[in-house]
C-alpha cells in the first residue's frame, strides 16, 4: 500500500513539473531536443525520487528498528538485504510512476508549448 501512494505522490509531482515547465519543455524541443529527451528528462527525475525515498525510508527504518531495540534492551535483527534493496525498489517504483508524466511532457509541440508556456 505504501508503495502504491509513494507512486501515485511521485507521479503527481512529476506531472506538476510537466505543467509548470510547459515553457522550458517548448524551448528545448525549439533548440533541437528530441521527444526521446524530454521522456528521458522527467523519467530521470522521477526515478531520483524515488531512489531518494527508498534510501530516506529505509536508513529511518533500521534507525526505528536500532533505536526501539535499544530502548527496550533487545537485540536488533535486520535482513540486511531489506535495506540494501529499498532504493533499488524506489527507483523501479519511481520509474513506472514517471511513464505517463514523462510521455505527457514528450508530447508536447514546440510551437504550442511557447505559445502557452511563456
Amino acid at each position: 500500500m505504501a508503495l502504491l501512494v509513494g507512486a501515485i505522490g511521485i507521479a503527481n509531482v512529476t506531472l506538476v513539473s510537466v505543467l509548470e515547465r510547459v515553457g522550458e519543455i517548448g524551448l528545448r524541443r525549439a533548440v533541437g531536443a528530441a521527444r526521446r529527451h524530454i521522456a528521458a528528462q522527467f523519467l530521470a527525475e522521477s526515478a531520483a525520487m524515488g531512489l531518494i525515498g527508498g534510501i530516506v525510508g529505509a536508513s529511518l527504518g533500521v534507525l526505528v528498528v536500532v533505536a526501539v531495540s535499544a530502548t527496550q534492551q533487545w537485540t536488533p535483527v535486520l535482513d540486511l538485504r531489506v535495506p540494501l534493496a529499498a532504493p533499488l525498489v524506489g527507483a523501479v517504483i519511481g520509474l513506472v510512476a514517471g511513464l505517463y508524466p514523462s510521455w505527457r511532457a514528450a508530447s508536447l509541440e514546440p510551437v504550442d508549448a511557447l505559445r502557452g508556456g511563456a
